[in-house]
This record gives C-alpha cells, structure tokens and sequence, in this order.
C-alpha cells in the first residue's frame, strides 16, 4: 500500500497538478486498500475537517490579512529607512541593513513572500546601485525573509502547534533567540563580503535623520510588542494577538498613515481569501493523508526500519532536519509540516525530546529547504516579482544555506539558544 501511495503521488507531481491532488488521491487509494472499497468514505472527510477544526487555526488568515494590508501599506518603507538610518552608513551597512528589516517585517507579517515583496523591492535597487552583485542581493533578500518562518509570528509555526499539540505561544518565544542568531551570522557574513569585494559605504545619518526615522517607525514597531508582550504577558493568546494584529494593521494603514483607502479593501480581501483558501484546503488534505497513514501503522513501520529509535534524541533531531531540509526541497513547506511531523511523532516522544525545541528545528528546516533549489518556494516568489532568471536567483544561495545549516546544528548542540525564552516566560 505504501508503494502505491508514493508512486501515485510522484507521478501526479511529475504530471504538474498542485499539491492538494497528490494528497488526496494517495488518500483515498490507502482509504480504499485498508477498508476495501469507499463504502465508508465519510469517515475520510470527517478526519479532513477535524484537520481544519482547531480554534488556533483562526491566526492563520488573520495574520495573512495583517501581512497583507501591512505589504500594500507604509510599515515596511518606515521600519527599513530607520534600520538604514542607524547602519547604512558601516562597510556592508546596506546588506545588514536588509537583512534587519526583512527580520523586523517578519515579525510585523509572519509570512515570507510579503517579506520579499516589501523588503526585496524597494532595497535590491539601492543595493545593486551600492555595487553589490544581483546574485549575492538576491540571495540575501530570500533567506533573509525565511527567518519571519522563526519570528513569531509565524504560520509554519501554527500548523505545526496545531498538528503537533504544541503551545504556539511557547513556539512563538522560543522562535526569537534561533531568528536573532541567524540575523547575526547574516550580518558577519554581509560584512566580509563587502569588505573583501570593497563595496562602497553609504551616507552616514545625522542624529536629527535617526531621531525622525525612529519616530516614524514607531507605530509599526507596535506589531511585535502587540504578538510578543500581549502573549508573553498573559493578555492574548495567538489568536486573540491575530486579531489584535489586523485591527492594528487596519487603524495604522488607513487612519494614522492614511496609505490606503476604502477602494482597496476588496484586492486586500480577494488576495486574503485566495491565500487562506489554499491553506485551509492544504491542512485539510495533509490531516486526512496523516491519519491515514498513521492508522496504517506507516510511520512506525518506517522509523523500526531504519532504526531512529534506536538513535537517541541527537540521531532523532538530526534526521528530522535532514528529513524536513530535503523535503521542502521540492515540495510546500505548509504541506512538508502536515505529512512528516505524524510520521517523526512516535520518535519524538520515544525519546522524550521537547517538542517545542523540536517544532522550533522544524520550522528552521522549513525555512532552508524554502530558500534552497530545485524548488524552494521562495526562490520562485522572487522570479515572479524581481523578473529574473532561475539561475541568477539560486547563485548566491549556496552561502547563505551552509549559514542555516550551522544554526541548526548549534540548536541541536546548545537547545537553550531556542528554550531559554520559553523556559523563562513559561516555566
């Protein structure tokens, strides 16, 4: 049965239909081969919904409407001419300066795609006029942008809590600590850079431009202290912050900074919609393909197979990354989440890891494979919105993913870079 499902769904992505057919169609072939027949097809469709049931999923569209409005609007030009204002002027100031704000809008967004769109747009140009290469910009805006996947909030992060049963908000402070580490190495990596191909520094800002570009910046600053400080000091949950987040997102764009009007609620909508549709439908397929394949017993066959409980907790961690890293590879990291975590769960537990330094691991594993060729996600948003060739885009990508995978492999070393929050805002 196993067989047939994979080949099923090789074949049907090889034939170019979209990730929710392969999905169901393998579905529905182990439903029939364990039950005999599709007399009880009901009992599929109810473990489709109870995959779109959960209360927390409600964060997902509300984060993807903030990021969307946020995108259309003023937060990302504000937060980045402040970052530019304080480090433009330092070698490799620019680049840093990038990567600081595609870290700062993905703790506005949540989402990587409106990261590159509002981050990647405005600064590739300022970057190539700076004298770096197009590879290196482009390469920089991408895995840049993955680290709003660590920076709550995050929707990969939501799935994953919401399959996994894991506290998203223990998930969203534990994501903080890896995203800075990454945004770190990030930074040293763009300062050797431009020191050795000897890129030439911006304008240094004078304390009266920093001062007015902070003050600019503030009201967007809000977003994280709504996410952050409202779940951290027990007056939100996730959800509730979703919500906090899009009546903020609504009040800033269209009252105070007066970007948008009335006439753009339909496109902010329609877009919205479009977005969560696919998700939705997305959890739904990956529940029904879980269960099914947990109740044929699939996972664990696997993982006896192999031997990953005999690993220990480092072999489990190990090939959980390698697992999830060449998966989004080549396949949607939203549906990566829905069909392997059902499959490492027996392991987790087996070996007592904490799962929320596991889902935190995860997550960063998505963010890589989401980045990385063939068909990383986000290589793909930026063809689509910088009008660039595919091997222009993955170029300077090779760099950037060997920092990743040094960040994760220091997770796996030292937890406590990713714990150390959680354990202090919730133990």
């Amino acid at each position: 049965m196993t067989t047939v499902m994979v080949v099923t769904m090789i074949a049907l992505l090889l034939l170019g239909f979209p990730m929710m057919i392969p999905l169901i169609s393998a579905a529905v072939i182990g439903f029939y081969m364990m039950f005999n027949g599709l007399g009880q097809m009901d009992t599929l469709i109810q473990q489709m919904m109870a995959g779109i049931r959960p209360a927390s999923l409600i964060a997902v569209p509300m984060f993807i409407l903030a990021a969307d409005i946020m995108t259309r609007g003023q937060s990302a030009e504000r937060l980045i001419n402040m970052v530019m204002s304080f480090i433009g002027h330092v070698k490799g100031g620019l680049a840093v300066s990038t990567a600081a704000s595609c870290t700062l809008f993905g703790a506005v967004s949540g989402s990587t795609q409106a990261t590159v769109v509002a981050v990647g747009s405005p600064l590739r140009p300022k970057m190539l006029k700076a004298g770096y290469s197009d590879s290196f910009t482009l390469a920089l805006i991408i895995n840049s942008s993955d680290i709003a996947f660590l920076i709550p909030p995050s929707i990969g992060m939501i799935i994953y809590g919401v399959i996994s049963g894991t506290s998203i908000g223990e998930l969203f402070i534990a994501g903080i600590g890896p995203g800075l580490l990454i945004l770190v190495m990030f930074a040293v990596y763009c300062v050797i850079y431009a020191v050795v191909r000897d890129v030439p520094t911006e304008p240094k800002s004078s304390w009266r431009e920093r001062l007015s570009a902070v003050r600019m910046a503030l009201w967007p600053l809000g977003f994280p202290v709504i996410i952050v400080g409202g779940i951290y000091g027990g007056i939100f949950s996730p959800t509730e912050a979703a919500a906090a987040c899009v009546l903020y997102a609504i009040l800033l764009e269209f009252v105070v900074f007066r970007s948008l009007k009335m006439g753009d609620i339909y496109a902010i909508a329609k877009s919205t919609g479009l977005i969560t549709a696919v998700v939705f439908i997305l959890v739904a397929v990956g529940n029904g393909f879980s269960w099914i394949i947990s109740f044929a017993q699939i996972p664990q066959t696997i993982l006896e197979a192999v031997g990953i409980n005999e690993a220990g907790p480092t072999g489990v961690l190990i090939a959980i990354c390698i697992a999830f890293f060449v998966a989004c590879m080549f396949v949607d990291p939203i549906v990566v989440i829905l069909v392997l975590t059902p499959i490492f769960s027996p392991a987790v537990e087996a070996t007592g890891l904490d799962p929320v330094l596991v889902g935190i691991l995860i997550t960063l594993q998505v963010a890589i494979g989401s980045a990385t060729p063939p068909f990383g996600c986000d290589i793909f948003t930026a063809i689509a919105i910088f009008k660039r060739p595919y091997l222009d885009v993955i170029k300077g990508t090779p760099p950037f993913v060997l920092l990743l995978i040094l960040a994760a492999a220091l997770l796996i070393m030292f937890p406590p870079i990713a714990l150390f929050l959680r354990d202090l805002a919730f133990r």
